[in-house]
């Protein structure tokens, strides 16, 4: 009878602190997703902001402070359209695809050849190549636009899509070299050996054995490329002075007139619909660039 009560009161200690921190525990995870929640908030706001400014007139935009448009505007997304001047939203949408397909091709041929050579082959300097690749990443855009534009100017080039899509071809994306290189480091290279047993050289190695086992980097390459080329609005705007070669980024401007009547109401809703296609490809994708970026040594 003694030995058997402070054995019920062990036990009903032990229940009441297993209680007290399932309790801490729920409180703890309460916390943390209002957190998360309140932070998705605040990152989500803008969007929302950007959809019903969409839907109000432009004296509207800048002068209620309601966030609900007071007087609904359809008529935004119409205009958006039929676009500005003898641009319609159809004509820069396919150049915006037409650009940012090929920096998708572009980008995913070159970097995966230049990745796999750096990655696995042997060559004279190398680790200088690869080091002053690295290097490359922390040159700003701004560095070398003014000797870009000078050489595709002396080429003749400026005004059309080669600017921007030459250099993808090329493997000057060294972001996207440095993952296929971090990505082939990750495959065993018991591999290779076996595939040059069988007479297999570098090209029938990377094509037959390599490149399939790639296919989480390739698809993380081609979901910033095209993301990134999209959203591109400075390179476009330098590089290409033609209105039949404008994009839906350069086409958001023209609806801004200084010495006119300015339609924010329909820039703000051609800014909705510009964002469609990119949500679209991020929601289709998203599995997808999640495993690459996990599996190319790039999650620290």
């Amino acid at each position: 009878m003694t030995d058997t009560l402070p054995a019920t009161s062990t036990t009903r200690v032990h229940r009441e602190n297993l209680r007290r921190a399932q309790g801490l525990r729920s409180v703890k995870v309460t916390a943390w997703h209002v957190a998360l929640i309140a932070m998705v908030i605040v990152l989500l706001y803008p969007v929302a902001w950007l959809v019903s400014a969409s839907f109000k007139s432009s004296g509207e935009i800048f002068t209620a402070t309601q966030f609900w448009p007071q007087e609904w505007t359809p008529g935004n997304y119409t205009q958006a359209l039929e676009g500005a001047g003898s641009l319609t939203f159809w004509q820069l949408l396919a150049n915006s695809l037409i650009l940012s397909v090929l920096s998708v091709v572009g980008n995913v041929f070159a970097c995966t050849l230049a990745g796999y050579a750096l990655a696995r082959m042997r060559f004279r300097l190398q680790r200088p190549f690869f080091a002053f690749m690295i290097v490359t990443l922390m040159l700003p855009m701004h560095v070398i636009l003014i000797p870009q534009y000078i050489i595709f100017q002396q080429l003749g080039l400026i005004g059309t899509f080669l600017p921007l899509v030459l250099p993808k071809f090329l493997g000057t994306e060294a972001f996207f070299v440095f993952l296929v290189v971090q990505f082939v480091r990750g495959i065993p290279r018991e591999l290779d050996e076996a595939a040059t047993v069988d007479g297999a050289g570098p090209y029938r190695t990377f094509f037959s054995v390599i490149l399939p086992l790639l296919q989480p980097a390739l698809i993380t390459t081609a979901i910033f490329s095209f993301i990134w080329s999209w959203n591109d609005f400075f390179g476009q705007l330098i590089f290409l002075n033609n209105p039949a070669t404008y994009t839906v980024q350069l086409g958001l401007r023209l609806f801004i007139d200084q010495s006119s009547t300015s339609s924010y109401g329909a820039m703000f809703a051609m800014s909705v619909l510009a964002l469609l296609p990119v949500l679209l490809f991020f929601l289709v994708f998203q599995r997808y660039l999640v495993e690459g970026v996990a599996t190319s040594g790039l999650k620290g």
